[in-house]
């Protein structure tokens, strides 16, 4: 019988509500509707951890954070194997890992990959992507995943053009390597986009895709009572961002997705033209959200759906498409994919399931620990936080959150009380705190950074760089992706 292929669509701090044919009308993600039209949708999946770290090594461990020990986006994991992708190359698989992973004391070691090419946000001379930068015409570009530190939340367009944007990079590799396989030798595949995670910085012209206001943010009544679960957030207040400077964030955080959006088609027309797409199981998710306005905040940090509801859809080989509500996690990952492929694995290593059979009561998730920590048990209708700033419990049957429902009284928020308090009590990140060490992403030295130079473009060069049948404003983007060419703000 022959074996499945395995492709996993993995983004950086894409928030659930940002597929258009799941229910948002103003994004264009024509690949992703494509996509979702084939596979199975949890409408209901949560991350581990709504910051980087902690979540993708729970997606590669199949553990909570409680578990694993790393619990921020400061820490090095103190996971010492491989996680469930060395199990795919054990089993014969050809197995290649193509951009951001963020969760590993090495930072260029295989990770049970026969291949891996990397591309971090963090920025280092031993990086894949930063060779391969230097290499080419562009070498002198600086910062080109956007430019930080002050800059971070103002809306940017790439130092470089379209074809030499980390987006691109991943996906041209990704193509090259799914046009490099033999289809009757199983392949294992992860694409790992850094978008659309801050700097908003897309390549011209896709920062001009979106023109009009877009994504009213959220703003409960009472934005006071919410100040806990808020207090490790940007608010827009202390960023000085106006309303109009919001506009433009979530018009370039969508331009963003929008491009990942398009190297998802193109690689998924890859394995259509070497006639491997009917054979491939294909997940896509996100580590975390970003509120992007929510509650006057901006980031991630936080329990409030925005920052850690994920996308989650599971393309299934001779699996109809299905919106499910059951709550999941990524914890869920490793099980799963190795159910489907009928790979072994010990059920006691993992926190995570099987969703083909099985599927959770409640999830959790965790930020931190100590006195700012905050811990969610979610359900397929509600959930309860817990704040360690204020001492505090939070309890939501309505999303977005506008009103806090917690009742000592009340027998719901009880019976998730015990359950999180049990989590909670489980948590072994205050016991590992002083066994860990800063992040060696964190320690990079900054002699390595190039010199500016600021590439300049004219606008035909840029329109002439546009894949045909891409254009935005008289020509300028693909036409499927031009939604609202030419709305003037």
């Amino acid at each position: 019988m022959k074996r499945k292929h395995v492709l996993m669509f993995f983004t950086d701090q894409q928030r659930y509500d940002t597929i258009h044919a799941l229910g948002n009308d103003e994004i264009v993600t024509p690949a992703l509707d494509q996509l979702s039209g084939d596979a199975i949708v949890y409408d209901k999946c949560y991350t581990p951890s709504p910051v980087c770290v902690p979540a993708r090594l729970s997606m590669l461990s199949g553990q909570y954070c409680a578990r694993t020990g790393n619990n921020t986006n400061n820490k090095a994991q103190v996971y010492n194997g491989e996680g469930f992708y060395s199990e795919f190359t054990k089993a014969g698989y050809n197995s290649c890992c193509i951009g951001k992973m963020h969760y590993y004391t090495d930072l260029y070691a295989p990770m049970g990959f026969k291949k891996r090419l990397s591309q971090e946000e963090m920025a280092h001379p031993d990086d894949d992507y930063t060779k391969w930068l230097k290499a080419s015409p562009y070498k002198n570009v600086f910062d080109y995943n956007g430019q930080r530190t002050e800059l971070y939340y103002i809306p940017q367009v790439s130092q470089l053009p379209m074809e030499a944007h980390p987006t691109q990079w991943v996906g041209d590799r990704s193509v090259e390597f799914i046009e490099s396989c033999n289809p009757d030798e199983p392949m294992f595949l992860v694409s790992s986009f850094i978008h659309p995670h801050p700097p908003f910085c897309p390549p011209a012209p896709w920062n001009k895709m979106y023109r009009h206001p877009i994504r009213r943010a959220f703003q409960p009544e009472d934005r006071d009572s919410y100040e806990d679960l808020l207090r490790n957030r940007y608010t827009l207040d202390a960023l000085g961002i106006s309303p109009r400077r919001l506009e433009l964030l979530n018009q370039h955080y969508y331009a963003c997705i929008s491009f990942v959006d398009y190297q998802v088609g193109r690689i998924i027309q890859a394995l259509k033209d070497k006639g491997m797409y009917e054979d491939t199981i294909i997940m896509y998710s996100s580590d975390h959200g970003d509120l992007m306005g929510d509650y006057r905040s901006m980031g991630k940090r936080t329990m409030l759906d925005g920052a850690s509801h994920i996308p989650f859809l599971l393309k299934v080989p001779g699996m109809a498409h299905e919106r499910r509500t059951e709550v999941c996690s990524l914890v869920d990952v490793a099980p799963t994919l190795l159910s489907l492929c009928d790979i072994p694995y010990d059920k006691a290593e993992y926190d995570g399931v099987n969703l083909m059979d099985e599927h959770h009561d409640v999830v959790y998730s965790q930020y931190s620990s100590g006195p700012s920590a905050t811990y969610m048990v979610a359900s397929n209708h509600d959930k309860l936080v817990y704040s360690a700033i204020g001492d505090r419990y939070f309890y939501f049957d309505s999303f977005p959150e506008a009103h806090d429902r917690y009742d000592p009284a009340n027998p719901r928020c009880q019976e998730l009380k015990t359950l999180l308090d049990a989590h909670m009590a489980s948590d072994c990140c205050p016991q590992v705190d002083t066994r860990v060490m800063e992040s060696p992403a964190r320690q990079a030295p900054l002699s390595f950074y190039p010199k500016f130079d600021d590439h300049v473009n004219t606008r035909n060069e840029e329109i002439a760089r546009m894949p045909k049948g891409y254009p935005i404003e008289v020509g300028d983007i693909p036409a499927k992706y031009a939604l609202y060419a030419g709305k003037q703000p």
